[in-house]
C-alpha cells in the first residue's frame, strides 16, 4: 500500500475569503479524492485550481471552475459555481502529491 500526501491550504487575505477542506490527507494510489473550496461571496464560475510541488511554481490545473488546462490529465476535474467548488482527482497517481490551492479570479485582489 502506497500513501501520497496531499495538502490543501486555504487563504484569507483580501476581500474574498476562500476556505479549503480537508486541510491535509494521505491517500492510497487509485483512490478518488475530492477537495472542497468554499468562498465568502458568489464568484459565479471565476475559480481556478493549482497544484504546487516542492521546489516548483504552482501549476494551473483547472480554470473557470471546470475547464481543464491543456496537458492536464483527465483524472482531474472541477465542478461547482457560486460559493461552493470541488476539485476531484479520480484515481490518484504518485505524481499527484503536493499542495493544492483554489484561487478566485472574480475581483482584485486575487486571493487563494
Amino acid at each position: 500500500m502506497f500513501f501520497i500526501p496531499l495538502f490543501f491550504f486555504p487563504g484569507s487575505s483580501g476581500d474574498i475569503i476562500l476556505t479549503q477542506s480537508p486541510g491535509a490527507q494521505s491517500v492510497v494510489l487509485g483512490q478518488t479524492v475530492s477537495i472542497s473550496c468554499k468562498t465568502s461571496c458568489n464568484l459565479g464560475g471565476y475559480l481556478s485550481w493549482y497544484l504546487q510541488k516542492d521546489g516548483e511554481s504552482p501549476k494551473l490545473l483547472i480554470s473557470s471552475a471546470s475547464s481543464r488546462q491543456s496537458g492536464i490529465p483527465g483524472r482531474f476535474s472541477g465542478s461547482g459555481s457560486g460559493t461552493a467548488f470541488t476539485l476531484t482527482i479520480s484515481g490518484v497517481q504518485a505524481e499527484d502529491g503536493g499542495v493544492y490551492y483554489c484561487q478566485q479570479h472574480n475581483s482584485f485582489p486575487l486571493t487563494q
